[in-house]
C-alpha cells in the first residue's frame, strides 16, 4: 500500500452526538466519507482506505455496510492523531497517510487525489489543498466573520506554493483592494481546505510534538508544523458543488439536505 486514506469518525460531539451516523438526505454522514475516501482510492496507485473510529456503534454500522474499520484510542486529541492510531492498528506502513475530515462529507474526491499528488511531486512533509477566493465570495467571509470570527481559515504561500502561514484572520491585508478589485474576478485570498496528506515519518513526527504557540493561540493544529520548521504544499482547487466545509449541528444537516435536493446530491451511490 502506497497510500492510507483514514476517515476519523468519532461519536463524541458536543452539538451533535453521534455524528458520524446522523443522516444527510437519507444516508449516514459515515457512508458519505467512506464513499468518497473510495473513490479518490480509486484514482491513486496502491491505495486504501480506512475508518478509524472510537465507538462501537460506528464500528458495527461500518461493517454491516461493508466499510473497512478500526478501533482506535477515544482518547486521542486530534483527527492527525486517530489517522495515525489507524496506521499503527492495521499493523500498516503507508508512505502516505490522508486525515479526510469524517464530518465533511461533500469533500470532492479529486481534491483527495490532488494532495497526494502534490506530495508525492513537491517533497514536502504534508499537503493541503485551497481554494482562491472571488470578491464575491471574499465578502461572503468577511461578513461571515463579522458573526463568528473563528471561522473559516486563510493560508498564504510562498512562489513554490508552500505555505507560510494559516490564520483565523484574512490573509493577506490589501492596502490597494479597490484597485484589485479591477484587475479581474478572483481575490489574492486564499481559503484553506481542512484535509491533510502526510509522509509517514513526518506525522510520526507531528503527533510527538507539543502543542505550538501559535497553534494554541489561533486553534489551528497545522501551525505546529510551520512553528517545526516542516513543510507543506498548498495545492488550489475548485469547489464542489456543495460547498458545506463542515456538518457540526443539525442545522448544518437541514442546511446539507437543501443544497442536495436544489444542485443534486455529489455521492454517486
Amino acid at each position: 500500500m502506497k497510500t492510507l486514506i483514514v476517515v476519523p469518525a468519532r461519536y463524541a460531539s458536543t452539538r451533535l452526538p453521534g455524528k458520524p451516523l446522523a443522516k444527510i438526505a437519507g444516508r449516514a454522514m459515515v457512508d458519505r466519507v467512506a464513499g468518497l475516501a473510495r473513490r479518490a482510492a480509486a484514482q491513486l496507485e496502491q491505495a486504501e482506505y480506512v475508518v478509524a473510529t472510537d465507538d462501537t456503534r460506528i464500528l458495527e454500522h461500518c461493517r454491516d455496510a461493508g466499510i473497512p474499520v478500526v478501533m482506535t484510542d477515544p482518547d486521542v486529541p486530534s483527527g492527525s492523531d486517530r489517522a495515525l492510531a489507524a496506521v499503527d492498528g492495521l499493523g500498516a506502513t503507508p508512505e502516505f497517510v490522508v486525515n479526510l475530515q469524517g464530518d465533511a462529507p461533500f469533500t470532492p474526491a479529486t481534491h483527495v487525489v490532488a494532495i497526494v499528488d502534490a506530495l508525492a511531486t513537491s517533497g514536502t512533509d504534508a499537503s493541503t489543498p485551497y481554494i482562491r477566493l472571488s470578491w464575491e465570495a471574499l465578502d461572503r467571509l468577511r461578513a461571515h466573520k463579522l458573526e463568528t470570527p473563528f471561522s473559516g481559515t486563510t493560508l498564504v504561500t510562498d512562489p513554490s506554493g508552500r505555505a507560510i502561514w494559516f490564520s483565523k484572520i484574512i490573509l493577506p491585508a490589501m492596502r490597494k483592494e479597490k484597485d484589485l478589485r479591477g484587475m479581474g474576478p478572483l481575490s489574492p485570498v486564499c481559503q484553506h481546505v481542512g484535509l491533510y496528506a502526510y509522509r509517514l515519518e513526518a506525522l510520526r513526527r507531528y503527533c510527538a510534538l507539543p502543542e505550538s504557540r501559535y497553534e494554541r493561540l489561533e486553534g489551528l493544529e497545522q501551525l505546529r508544523l510551520i512553528e517545526n520548521g516542516m513543510s507543506v504544499q498548498a495545492v488550489e482547487v475548485q469547489p464542489g458543488r456543495i460547498a458545506i466545509p463542515g456538518i457540526d449541528t443539525a442545522e448544518d444537516i437541514a442546511l446539507a439536505e437543501r443544497l442536495v435536493a436544489e444542485h443534486g446530491d455529489p455521492d454517486g451511490n
